[in-house]
């Protein structure tokens, strides 16, 4: 049996922002990459990783620190987004273990960055949006973000939130439960 089989990647990443428009020349890149791996099949989280990686068209911003915690040193000690997306292929098997985010940004953040920069995308196709399959799960009008789905799902919000590798390990418990409630289900994503 492939033993990726039963694993699944669950992402979440942070990049830099502002409170509005980003500042002449600069992107949002990608600064954080939190990662937590679950084995479907025993329903447990077994791995937290965090990848910090060191921006080249922007700097991370008062507001970025205010929300995420991360400051412009700390992310200077990170590897380039190249070495992220390599780590992420060797290390995490991410090309050929299905992954999972809150909604598409993570996805369409990755495919903008390897767009922009020329580096290989490091994801295979199998991504499901779990802020969908949430909603769809608890029959809600309307999607919710994760700490709003945590409060739904009775679950607590472990550590600090917009925190790439802390808010990986939400999103993973609340795949959990949609296994619990056998309403889980992996996706494919045409990119």
């Amino acid at each position: 049996m492939n033993e990726n089989a039963g694993l699944l990647n669950v992402v979440d990443v942070e990049a830099t922002c502002w409170p509005g428009r980003a500042p002449a020349g600069a992107v949002s890149e990608i600064i954080e990459i939190g990662l937590t791996v679950v084995d479907l099949a025993t329903r447990e989280r077994i791995g937290k990783h965090r990848i910090l990686v060191r921006p080249e068209r922007s700097s991370v911003s008062e507001f970025c620190t205010e929300l995420t915690g991360l400051t412009q040193a700390e992310v200077d000690t990170g590897v380039s987004f190249a070495e992220a997306c390599r780590i992420l292929a060797t290390e995490h098997d991410a090309g050929t273990r299905a992954w999972a985010s809150w909604g598409d940004y993570d996805r369409k953040q990755f495919a903008s960055q390897c767009a922009m920069t020329g580096v290989t995308y490091p994801f295979g196709r199998r991504h499901t949006n779990a802020k969908l399959v949430f909603s769809e799960a608890y029959e809600l009008e309307r999607r919710q973000g994760m700490a709003g789905a945590l409060r739904i799902a009775g679950l607590p919000l472990e550590g600090r939130h917009h925190r790439g590798e802390d808010d990986a390990w939400n999103i993973a418990a609340l795949v959990l439960d949609m296994v619990g409630r056998d309403a889980w289900r992996l996706t494919s994503t045409d990119y």
